[in-house]
């Protein structure tokens, strides 16, 4: 057994992960759980293979949705003008300012703590929906104040409309705690890829139909009303007339904690797009929003499917440090191998991709695109230790850490603003404030689980090596000035055969892991 590092606390986790390609124990231990609690004896099916197939069906999931919300956006941006995407933009800091306190923090502490009851849900569902509806009526009478604060009077109508979003996100959201603590995550595939086929079809009927903005609102709401009606025929969870406030208090003094956090966050991504759409306009604005669309569609695929799956995984194991670590590593390896070749090879392809699918209109976009690749290539390190931390039930720590890297953010931006008058100097700024947050976001977990940033930094080097290379031969296309269709048929292929080649030719641990997994589900598929 090859080992690189010999710290003391490290031994377990070390094992797992270094054992020879062929064996992959790092899942395979699942297949006996030390706890009996954790994996009860009449269920055959090992912890390893839920947490396996739950990932599948999540990475599943998003690819589908994401792929069809692909589709559909570029249809929408298509007919649709970068105003009409600027002014709903300027709207998104309100209602995605409600949605934390409707969303986050409670619904966390559901699938976190070991100790929920059936009640539980309805208590903290009514919780959520008065908190909804609370909050929506605020927001329908503040809305004159916010069509005067940008000067466009159609916001006011448009923000009431939009609005009320919230009302079927208070019933999502305990559906999704529900489906993420019981794994449940192959019928919240088909809900959701469900729901963006009757949303993506009602967007673009409308576009079609020169509703302009509406087009875009109406694709929102539907997506929430239909998401939630499809996973209440399948999920079948109701909400029970019971509120236990002795439940919501118990739930709440972990939750909110993470709830504040959410708040500090969200508020600080959308002050970006409060002030560009103040200072500049609304298609500006446009721009800046579809740029930072393209990599958050794509990256949330597989960032995303792997923190749905994770915090209820690694809560199972609260209390094991080495077991925590072993998972997180995994995570971070693996994922970053998976994220950094796609942010950069959609760097430096954005300028052929926007011209073939969005037409020229969308052009002033690519700079933002490229520089939200970068911001997104490193969430998957922010992923896995701000699950970790929350995993372990500290949520206090969660807090801590946001409260620290939005003051440093908002210095960031303070500068941007002040001395660069342009948008893209934000995002620059961003840029920097990311790169920080990493080694901010690690320091807990050094403590805790004896993983710090500097074994992080180590673990995913090699993927990002590999990624630098296989960009700058795919961008050295661009200069043969060839049409944008012919270059991007030339880019793509060239780009992942030389990334997977690279990653053989280096034998980097994470592809064997791969290819590995790959070879023991193709076997198991055979055998059944």
């Amino acid at each position: 057994m090859k080992k690189n590092w010999h710290h003391k606390d490290d031994d377990l986790a070390l094992e797992e992960y270094e054992q020879p390609k062929e064996d992959y124990p790092a899942l395979e231990e699942y297949e006996q759980p030390a706890d009996d609690e954790l994996v009860p004896n009449e269920n055959k099916q090992s912890e390893k293979s839920v947490v396996i197939k739950s990932l599948v069906f999540k990475f599943l999931e998003r690819v589908g949705y994401q792929g069809i919300a692909f589709v559909v956006q570029i249809f929408l941006a298509r007919l649709l003008d970068p105003t009409d995407y600027g002014m709903l933009t300027l709207l998104t800091i309100f209602i995605s300012v409600s949605q934390v306190f409707v969303q986050s923090g409670l619904n966390t502490a559901l699938i976190q703590r070991k100790d929920i009851k059936e009640n539980d849900y309805s208590s903290i569902f009514y919780v959520s929906l008065f908190i909804a509806i609370g909050l929506y009526i605020i927001l329908f009478f503040a809305s004159p104040f916010v069509a005067a604060f940008y000067e466009m009077p159609p916001l006011k109508s448009v923000l009431r409309v939009l609005a009320l979003v919230l009302i079927p996100g208070a019933f999502n959201s305990i559906q999704n705690a529900k489906v993420a603590r019981e794994m449940r995550f192959k019928e919240l595939m088909f809900c959701t890829i469900g729901s963006v086929l009757i949303s993506g079809t009602v967007g673009i009927v409308m576009a079609l139909n020169g509703f302009g903005v509406w087009a875009l609102v109406a694709q929102q709401l539907s997506s929430r009303v239909a998401v939630c009606l499809l996973l209440l025929l399948i999920v079948k969870w109701r909400p029970k007339p019971v509120l236990e406030w002795d439940r919501v208090s118990v739930l709440f003094s972990f939750g909110w904690k993470l709830m504040i956090s959410g708040l500090i966050d969200t508020i600080f991504r959308e002050l970006q797009s409060l002030v560009i759409g103040k200072k500049y306009d609304a298609g500006m604005l446009g721009y800046y929003n579809r740029g930072k669309q393209f990599p958050d569609i794509i990256i949330n695929n597989v960032n995303g499917s792997i923190q749905s799956v994770m915090l209820p995984a690694l809560s199972k194991h609260n209390g094991d440090n080495s077991k925590i670590k072993s998972m997180m590593r995994r995570s971070i390896v693996t994922s970053s191998f998976l994220i950094f070749p796609i942010c950069m090879g959609m760097a430096v392809v954005a300028q052929p991709m926007v011209h073939l699918l969005l037409t020229d209109k969308w052009l002033p976009c690519v700079p933002y695109l490229q520089a939200y690749c970068f911001v997104y290539a490193f969430w998957p390190i922010h992923t896995a230790n701000l699950q970790a931390l929350n995993a372990q039930g500290r949520s206090d720590m969660f807090l801590k850490l946001e409260v620290i890297k939005k003051c440093y953010g908002i210095v960031i931006l303070i500068i941007t603003v002040t001395f660069f008058n342009t948008p893209l100097a934000i995002v620059l700024g961003q840029c920097c404030t990311t790169v920080l947050s990493c080694f901010v976001n690690a320091s807990p977990n050094k403590k805790l689980l004896g993983y710090g940033y500097g074994e992080q930094m180590h673990d995913i080097l090699p993927s990002f090596a590999v990624a630098a290379l296989m960009g700058a031969a795919v961008y050295a296309i661009n200069l043969l000035g060839l049409r944008s269709w012919l270059t991007l048929l030339i880019q793509i292929p060239l780009g992942v055969g030389l990334y997977v080649l690279l990653a053989k030719m280096l034998k980097l641990e994470c592809f064997e892991y791969i290819l590995g997994m790959m070879k023991k589900f193709l076997k198991r598929g055979k055998a059944k």
